[in-house]
């Protein structure tokens, strides 16, 4: 490469105004966030609009209050971000404070995004009425409908402002094809923690393996009970996600195979290390909060598959984030490329 790429970015004017598109995808963004809002603001003043008799949401009212109120924190945070991405203030605001919760949010809906629809779709194939909801009372099914859709709405409303805003802010980054980039965009540091990441990733994509394949290792007997189509299908969701993450982040850190795409590979490795380190990092919070009833408590096999997506997810997100730290260093004025 040379440095014909470091060429100042482009500054955003103060009478900057979004497009209509983007303006549109702002909208959209907002409002899918609404429904989900507006339930868990109801959950948290007592209403129980949506959750059946004997769900264990009721058994637990102070818990549900504390993690409903957390939800509306997060969800208010894809509001922050629709408005950071379409006006003139966002270009000015750190790279690191608006990649850490765009890749936050990407790793987390990212699954939903695909799963559900997934589940859906078996379900109709296989004529399970029971798919893409649990077996015991714990929700009504419509709201597994709005919250799901309102999710896959903010997701692809939300991916593709931040697709327009990194384009235009940090576009540069990703040009050209693996072989064509700097061997200081990836050090032996990433590489070491791309393999490291890698190795990891072993253990919980064997198991996620093993489980979408129809195995009980490790599974408690109220689990292997329960398991249904749906199970199979995030199984088999979660072990995609680990082997894009791993190999992905390798392709990028090698730079290998020499003719992949840097934008492709970049792209892939970003939202697979979020959803496997986020999601991992959600279910292991889940698997360690107390419960009173020992059928529900998940087993240390369970439990370490879910340290191991979380940990894995982490590492290779380090190293994506290298990637991506040391190309901006490379493209600034009199940095040889």
């Amino acid at each position: 490469m040379t440095q014909t790429a470091s060429l100042p970015a482009p500054a955003a004017s103060a009478g900057h105004r979004p497009s209509a598109a983007r303006r549109a995808l702002r909208v959209l963004a907002i409002l899918a966030c609404l429904p989900y809002i507006s339930l868990k603001v109801a959950w948290v003043a007592g209403s129980e609009i949506g959750i059946p008799a004997g769900s264990a949401l009721l058994e637990h009212r102070r818990m549900m209050v504390i993690a409903n109120s957390v939800s509306v924190v997060a969800d208010v945070l894809v509001v922050v971000l629709a408005l950071l991405l379409t006006q003139a203030w966002g270009r000015r605001v750190p790279a690191w404070l608006l990649a850490l919760p765009m890749w936050a949010a990407t790793g987390l809906l990212a699954p939903i995004m695909t799963g559900y629809p997934a589940q859906l779709a078996v379900a109709l194939l296989t004529g399970d009425e029971k798919a893409a909801t649990p077996h015991e009372p714990f929700l009504d099914d419509w709201v597994f409908g709005v919250v799901y859709g309102g999710f896959i709405l903010q997701g692809l409303a939300l991916g593709a402002l931040f697709a327009l805003y990194a384009r235009d802010r940090w576009g540069r980054l990703w040009r050209g094809r693996l072989g064509e980039l700097s061997a200081r965009t990836s050090g032996p540091g990433a590489r070491v923690l791309a393999v490291a990441g890698s190795v990891l990733a072993l253990l919980p994509a064997t198991l996620h393996l093993l489980w979408a394949a129809g195995s009980t290792t490790g599974l408690s007997a109220r689990r292997i009970a329960e398991r249904d189509s749906d199970f199979h299908v995030l199984e088999a969701e979660r072990f995609g996600f680990v082997v894009v993450a791993a190999t992905l982040t390798l392709f990028l850190v090698l730079r290998r195979p020499a003719r992949l795409r840097v934008r492709t590979t970049l792209a892939l490795a970003w939202t697979a290390s979020g959803a496997v380190g986020c999601w991992g990092a959600y279910m292991s919070l889940v698997a360690l909060s107390p419960d009173s009833d020992p059928t529900k408590s998940v087993p240390g096999l369970v439990q370490l598959s879910y340290a191991g997506d979380m940990i894995t997810g982490f590492l290779l997100a380090a190293c994506v984030a290298a990637f991506l730290k040391k190309s901006t260093a490379l493209l600034r004025p009199g940095a040889g490329a």
